[in-house]
């Protein structure tokens, strides 16, 4: 017995050796090694590390034209600099505060409205049992991420326009009277809610069902014991579990409530609804592009953007106070 004692103890010395040894020659391959192995993937890889160094971190030395009076003719380092003048400008804009006002009611109301429903549908799929049904259902959910927001504009005026639209046809096939649904403020504001809503739910819900499937299902099993039914599960088990996901994508979400999307208004504005279409982006493009006024344009983007800043970091450190995980 000691003998077989001894023996099995030199086996796995022998192959500690040998594992130890493996795993010393892998640490002394270097980055040659795996770039000949895996030479594709990091080919794949550069286009979007490029993206990111051009758009997102080689635009950043363009914003000294917030405190130039910018001209195109006397560029970057010509053009003269006249500091926080190009502010002061810009915040005595009459459409500047009405940009704001707008482009936070129309985050907001798409944030109240689209941000918990992600989560209810991701519980209601977690809890179908077909997964047939269940995989036809997320990739009808999630497949308008996808689409352009040009096109989900034509299709909005094709399926809600006034004159034309088949949801009106219809209600005056039934005798009812035509609703203006992009052709009014208010009823514009509200289609644009829900339209924004319907584009981006299916994505947070792919989201939450990837958090849903770590969750431990022994924890599930212990509900079950306990007599805990379907709706209990879900209010005491699912939801904390994936609760610091929720607590993140609302911090992300809340960075972006000053930002907005250029495209998705513009692809339902018209010249009947003036109201609330005037929002940040739309005011950037019109200063800078229609009009030529780079520096206040580039002002209000950097303006923007510390605003965003700061309310991802506010969050974050409430979010922390209170006991949750942030993201930095």
């Amino acid at each position: 017995m000691k003998f077989a004692k001894s023996t099995n103890n030199v086996k796995s010395d022998s192959n500690y050796f040998i594992y130890g040894s493996n795993q010393k020659n892998y640490k002394k391959k270097g980055f040659h090694f795996y770039l000949k192995k895996d030479w594709q993937l990091y080919l794949l890889l550069l286009v979007p590390i490029a993206f990111a160094l051009i758009f997102k971190y080689g635009s950043l030395f363009v914003l000294v034209i917030a405190f130039k009076d910018y001209k195109i003719l006397k560029g970057f380092t010509g053009s003269e600099w006249v500091g926080f003048k190009v502010f002061e400008k810009v915040f005595k804009m009459r459409d500047f505060g009405k940009s704001i006002r707008n482009t936070l009611l129309l985050n907001g109301l798409t944030l109240i409205l689209g941000f918990p429903l992600p989560i209810i549908l991701a519980l209601l799929l977690n809890e179908v049992k077909n997964k047939y049904f269940k995989k036809i259902t997320q990739t009808l959910l999630y497949l308008p991420h996808f689409l352009s927001f040009v096109i989900i504009g034509a299709i909005a005026y094709q399926i809600f326009g006034l004159a034309s639209g088949v949801v009106n046809n219809l209600m005056e096939a039934a005798g009812h009277v035509r609703i203006p649904f992009l052709q009014e403020d208010t009823h514009w504001l509200v289609t644009y809610v829900l339209i924004s809503v319907w584009q981006t739910m299916g994505w947070g819900t792919i989201i939450y069902l990837a958090a849903i499937t770590s969750v431990n299902p022994e924890l599930y099993e212990a509900a079950t014991v306990d007599g805990a039914g379907r709706w209990a599960k879900c209010v005491h088990v699912t939801l904390p579990c994936i609760k610091s996901t929720v607590v993140i994508l609302l911090i992300m979400n809340l960075g972006k409530i000053m930002g907005g999307s250029f495209e998705s208004v513009n692809a339902l504005m018209n010249v009947a609804t003036t109201e609330y279409t005037n929002t940040i982006p739309v005011l950037v493009y019109r200063l800078g592009l229609s009009n030529g006024k780079y520096s206040e344009a580039t002002a209000i983007g950097l303006f923007q953007s510390v605003v965003g800043l700061i309310l991802v970091v506010g969050s974050d450190f409430i979010a922390k106070r209170l006991g949750e995980e942030g993201i930095f």
